[in-house]
């Protein structure tokens, strides 16, 4: 077989720098998570991956880092939009805690993390976690299975200096999964 592979190498699409702009601030909580459900609805739209998108703010609202689900062209399952969004910010800050700063940091997600995406949660260094549609949605509106969570992964998570805000443009959000569902499974 050869040798191992001694480098992983995960890409982002070219067309995130035209959506995510990072020289404005984005204040509002709808602000952050609508940056994650318009870049979910691009990403479909132009063929980059699954209808997830996510992306790591600093508090004052400047963009740190965006992410796209990632998997089918990747080959790779845990290129998730939010795990995309953490490794790219983690790089960009040099630092595999984003608020070891002492700064704090929120994530936008255009859905519920799924269970891979809230493990990584954990220990990814966020204070304040924005989410779109919730895992419901995805499952009823999708194909995909989001995996097992917490009972209380809400709880969890604030028990780890980590709070959650749920249902920001949920309608939204829901748009854009049941337009990729409508299209019937691709992933």
């Amino acid at each position: 077989m050869g040798l191992l592979p001694q480098q992983i190498h995960l890409t982002l699409p070219p067309w995130i720098a035209d959506v995510a702009d990072a020289s404005r601030l984005y204040v509002t909580d709808e602000e952050r998570v609508g940056l994650a459900i318009e870049l979910a609805r691009q990403n479909v739209a132009l063929g980059g991956g699954g209808p997830f998108g996510a992306a790591v703010f600093d508090d004052e609202g400047r963009l740190i880092a965006a992410g796209v689900n990632r998997v089918i062209p990747q080959s790779c399952s845990v290129a998730h939009a939010e795990m995309m969004a953490y490794m790219a910010a983690q790089q960009r800050l040099q630092r595999f805690r984003i608020n070891e700063d002492g700064e704090r940091y929120v994530l936008a997600t255009s859905a519920q993390p799924c269970c891979q995406c809230y493990g990584a949660t954990v220990w990814a260094g966020i204070d304040e976690l924005l989410i779109g549609a919730r895992a419901e949605d995805v499952e009823e509106l999708t194909e995909f299975d989001e995996g097992p969570l917490p009972a209380d992964w809400t709880g969890e998570l604030a028990r780890r200096g980590i709070a959650v805000r749920r249902d920001i443009l949920r309608h939204e959000a829901r748009a854009v999964l049941a337009a990729y569902g409508a299209t019937g499974p691709n992933y």
